[in-house]
């Protein structure tokens, strides 16, 4: 009996994810509640656990982007094949072999069996995909489950592995596009590895061998843009991939070569007066850019969207932070930082200002009576939106302890989809990397989002004298179909005059 595993429903928005990695084999054994693979959405990655004790086979594979309820895998749970010693396997062959007769079927008509290796379906948008790279040459020797080519899609790039053991035959070059469906390869199979155990062990190494040849040097095309980006030859690189295939993590580390005789080929060019460096490059924009690229310009053809902009003084906030920081995070164990001040700010001043806090669905406008604050934290992966829940209700301690424990999980990739979801408005702090002043884009289907920026000493007048301060511009984009122009600088106007006199928040007036 056979269990299939479909994808889970991992969010209202979400229809599709991509199989990120397995952690599993075909064929392994798994137990109950098992992790065997890691799937990933435009918003977070989580595990896939075995529903039971089993035998696994893989039904899709890794970088396939799959719909939701999609049937990925199965596991088997009467497994009744035993596993034979290779003494005894090859025993056998050789008494049957030995015993064929002419006019009789024998093994030697399965290596005459062609395997055609078809393009998967790797998600319901996707009909084409793009051969990146070829892992095993025209002719070689193939193991099942052997990756031998790399496929991208404009979401994801995977891999595709052999469906037999035997001769690849290629059938579509590098930088080919290929319909889904339509053949890739074939695989002349051949079942030597069991009726000549000895010889195909030589065979095989020598193609393990031809292999890691072809593999030495040889950059995936994630590492491959790396090292383009920072203009490092891949014979400059030692890869520690399988057969010393450059992978992603090499590129990452690799430093741009000082040798001496590179500083000296380089002195002696630059000495030439007519010899000036002219070099450029262009490269396959990347699905991912290609799905950010498609959101970004969504966001700007489906809203109204607009900017404004004010200037808050932070003296009396770093002041008060100033004098009562060391005393919170004795008491409460974590940090008294700016962030609690904007989203307490915010959560006072859509009191006031409703259609901030709202969205559009349909033809209906929906008003929350929460707020639920999407901060933007920066990751390794790319920019994530946790949320923090019902932030009107929270404590400053609260909202700092929250704002920590999402920043920390999203940096270390483990948000769950119910902590990225269901944001009503939006906060986004350039300032930590430098920023003076941008226009953020909003979240959709929140109608507005609160850039923050870097404080700058500036001079301004007050009370008719030139004083310095510190000053940060701020900025908020918002959706002109749900918001006004007079709601949307009346809101902005409140959360400063909140900033700039910080006890009102705390006496919530």
């Amino acid at each position: 009996m056979s269990y299939k595993v479909k994808i889970p429903t991992v969010g209202e928005s979400i229809s599709e994810v991509t199989i990120a990695t397995w952690l599993k084999q075909d064929g392994q054994t798994v137990k109950m509640d098992e992790p065997i693979a890691e799937l990933e959405s435009d918003k977070a990655t989580f595990e896939l656990t075995a529903p039971q004790d089993g035998i696994i086979k893989i039904l899709k594979l890794k970088g396939d982007t799959v719909p939701i309820d999609t049937v990925v895998c199965e596991i088997a749970t009467n497994v009744k094949e035993s596993i034979e010693q290779p003494s005894k396997t090859s025993k056998v062959v050789e008494e049957k072999t030995s015993n064929d007769q002419p006019g009789k079927t024998s093994n030697s008509s399965k290596s005459k069996e062609i395997v055609e290796i078809k393009v998967p379906t790797v998600g319901e948008s996707i009909s084409e995909v793009t051969i990146s790279s070829w892992l095993k040459k025209d002719g070689d020797f193939v193991n099942m489950d052997e990756i031998i080519v790399e496929l991208e899609s404009d979401k994801a790039t995977f891999e595709l592995p052999s469906q037999a053991s035997g001769i690849l035959r290629i059938m579509a070059k590098e930088s080919a596009v290929l319909k889904i469906g339509e053949t890739i390869c074939k695989i002349e199979a051949t079942d030597a590895p069991q009726s000549q155990p000895m010889k195909v062990s030589t065979e095989v190494i020598s193609e393990s061998n031809q292999s890691e040849n072809y593999a030495l040097g040889h950059p995936s095309p994630s590492a491959e843009k790396i090292l383009a980006e920072k203009g490092i030859p891949n014979s400059a690189i030692k890869g520690s991939g399988v057969g010393g295939r450059i992978t992603k993590e090499d590129a990452l580390k690799a430093q741009v070569p000082t040798k001496p005789s590179e500083i000296k080929d380089s002195a002696s060019d630059a000495a030439l007066p007519n010899k000036v460096a002219r070099g450029e490059h262009s490269e396959k924009m990347t699905s991912l850019r290609k799905t950010i690229a498609k959101r970004l310009v969504a966001v700007k053809n489906e809203t109204a969207m607009l900017t404004t902009f004010n200037e808050v003084d932070m003296k009396p906030v770093m002041t008060l932070r100033n004098k009562y920081k060391e005393a919170f995070k004795e008491k409460y164990g974590v940090g008294l930082g700016f962030m609690s001040f904007f989203t307490r700010a915010i959560c006072l001043a859509v009191k006031d200002f409703p259609a901030i806090n709202a969205s559009i669905d349909n033809d209906q406008i929906i008003y929350h009576d929460y707020c639920d604050v999407s901060i933007a934290v920066s990751t390794k992966r790319g920019l994530v939106v946790p949320v923090i829940r019902n932030a009107e209700s929270l404590s400053f301690e609260q909202i700092e302890k929250e704002v920590v424990r999402l920043a920390t999980r999203g940096r270390d990739g483990k948000l769950s989809i119910d902590e990225m979801v269901g944001g009503t408005i939006s906060i986004t702090n350039g300032g930590v990397f430098g920023s003076m002043l941008s226009t953020p884009i909003i979240n959709p289907p929140q109608s507005a989002i609160l850039g923050l920026h870097n404080i700058v000493e500036r001079p301004v007048v007050i009370n008719g004298e030139i004083v310095i301060r510190p000053i940060m511009y701020v900025a908020m984009s918002y959706d002109h179909r749900i918001v006004d122009g007079r709601e949307s600088v009346s809101f902005l106007y409140k959360v400063k005059e909140f900033l700039e006199d910080p006890g009102r928040m705390i006496l919530g007036i």
